[in-house]
């Protein structure tokens, strides 16, 4: 990881996740991919080199790690942190800033995702989130 380029906590953050694609790569993991060919898939369409230096970037910034699949050890599994788990609040908040601020059409998942969660305050959507994913963590770590 590169040295931060100034005591600002700002800038801090930013020189971990303030690319074009690591929170989106965070988002995929929260939203239950794992392996590299599942990240291909989103419509973003991120490189593989840029994929690859990413989760690189988030493993080397502790916010994610992987694991070697048990039916295949060439398949890395990556997965949040603790670390990575606590950026959902900042997910959620640019999230709600672009539903709030910007006048476009936004994906069906979105749509489905605010719908799904009009009634619910802000902290009961985090604490929900986080905990899921904790969940569906802790199912991938289990031995077999």
């Amino acid at each position: 990881m590169k040295n931060n380029r100034s005591s600002c906590p700002l800038v801090n953050i930013l020189d971990i996740l303030g690319d074009k694609w690591s929170l989106v790569v965070v988002r995929d993991i929260f939203n239950g991919k794992k392996a590299f060919g599942e990240f291909l898939e989103s419509p973003e369409k991120i490189s593989t080199s840029v994929l690859t230096s990413r989760l690189q970037l988030l493993e080397r910034a502790g916010i994610a790690q992987h694991i070697l699949s048990k039916s295949d050890k060439k398949v890395k599994f990556y997965f949040l942190t603790d670390r990575g788990i606590d950026l959902f609040p900042i997910l959620y908040e640019m999230v709600y800033w672009s539903k709030r601020n910007l006048d476009r059409e936004f994906h069906p998942i979105a749509k489905e995702w605010f719908k799904r969660h009009e009634n619910h305050s802000q902290e009961e959507i985090i604490l929900e989130k986080q905990n899921d994913y904790k969940i569906k963590r802790e199912e991938l770590l289990e031995p077999q």
